[in-house]
């Protein structure tokens, strides 16, 4: 079985002709050259000048600070990216909100986002400082093609959460006294209730 597999497949080589497998070989060869001149045109353009890339930045800071040290923070963090040839656009403070699950001790965090436009090296500092911050409990840095317009999704639903609701203050479904339990009688099945004996 095995020798008639190989046998077809010298087979097949023998009747590849040579003038078009040496043709397949120079268009291969030719077009990774030109691959290659490319990606070295691309890299000498952007060592000339810094790539600007456009990121989204979110960070969590510890419950403990106050919202005065996250401003600070947002701060120090624009001034990092800046000296480093980027820029920051929208700056958004988002409040404490619950976590998810406990980190380092902490139920809550402050979050703050930030729209950067900056090359790589400022964004990987600016990552290096927080991860020596001990008031950084965790960051993320997202690329993106272009920052949005107006408030991000979690500032509108905070907006949408602090607006007074339609129904006044009458509470909700859940929270509604209804009483004392009404005796449902007796059970079916023919089944009655009767008073446990330790009690009677």
């Amino acid at each position: 079985m095995d020798h008639k597999v190989q046998a077809s497949r010298v087979s097949a080589l023998d009747r590849l002709d040579q003038t078009t497998f040496l043709a397949w070989l120079l268009a291969y060869q030719e077009q990774s050259l030109r691959l290659s001149r490319r990606n070295r045109v691309n890299t000498t353009a952007r060592k000339g000048k810094a790539y600007m890339a456009l990121y989204e930045h979110v960070f969590l800071a510890r419950q403990d600070v106050s919202a005065q040290q996250v401003d600070a923070l947002v701060e120090q963090y624009k001034g990092v990216i800046e000296a480093n040839g980027g820029k920051v656009g929208r700056v958004e403070n988002w409040g404490l909100k619950s976590l998810t699950y406990r980190i380092n001790k902490n139920r809550k965090a402050h979050y703050a986002l930030m729209d950067i436009d900056a090359p790589a090296a400022a964004v990987h500092e600016m990552e290096r400082q927080m991860r020596i911050n001990e008031d950084i409990l965790r960051y993320m840095t997202v690329s993106v093609e272009k920052h949005e317009e107006g408030p991000s999704a979690m500032m509108q639903k905070r907006d949408r959460d602090d607006r007074p609701r339609r129904d006044g203050d009458r509470p909700s479904f859940g929270d509604r006294d209804r009483g004392p339990r009404p005796d449902r009688g007796p059970r079916e099945g023919g089944f009655e209730r009767r008073p446990r004996e330790d009690r009677a």
